[in-house]
């Protein structure tokens, strides 16, 4: 099974370091199956969906405060079984913030990054598959789900201030390159 099978692509760029991550996941979910989509500790990782949400404006970006990684990030996470890694982004994104209406500008992906989450005393390390689409905030106040220790729209311009994460700062970056 490949990536496109999931209707994962098409990608909004795609540069050497995207087509080798793409690569990654496809051969990943060509092992695993829509098992890739659980969180099945005996295959080393999963797809996870994630949602750069921009304000209404589209001067800023919502971060989340993540309670467990004690970082500030892109709203996201877990397919949980569901491989409509955009339905997952959209809907992590209205869990983690409260908003009562986001729009996906585009339904490409606009990133995919993966990266190693750190074993716990709940889980090994393991890896993440992340799918990150670009959103806009329409209309809603935050709220602060159980999963963040806060919320905080950042203007585009200072995200330095908040993440040196070069994933985040790629985010941007794209962001900006589409039009955000």
């Amino acid at each position: 099974m490949t990536a496109d099978l999931f209707g994962i692509g098409p990608f909004l760029f795609e540069d050497p370091r995207e087509r080798s991550e793409r690569a990654k996941l496809t051969a990943f979910l060509k092992a695993t199956g829509l098992a890739g989509f659980s969180r099945d500790p005996t295959l080393g990782g999963h797809v996870t969906g994630s949602a750069f949400v921009l304000s209404p404006d589209g001067g800023s970006v919502l971060l989340t405060h993540h309670a467990k990684l004690d970082r500030w990030l892109q709203l996201g996470g877990h397919c949980d079984g569901i491989c409509d890694v955009r339905f997952v982004a959209l809907k992590e994104a209205y869990e983690e913030s409260g908003l009562a209406h986001i729009r996906m500008l585009k339904t490409e992906v606009l990133d995919l990054d993966i990266h190693v989450i750190p074993a716990s005393a709940k889980e090994r390390e393991h890896l993440h598959y992340d799918l990150r689409f670009l959103m806009q905030a329409e209309v809603g106040d935050l709220h602060i789900s159980s999963e963040s220790k806060a919320l905080k729209w950042v203007p585009l311009d200072q995200l330095e201030q908040y993440s040196t994460d070069p994933s985040v700062l790629r985010l941007r970056n794209k962001a900006r390159d589409f039009g955000g």
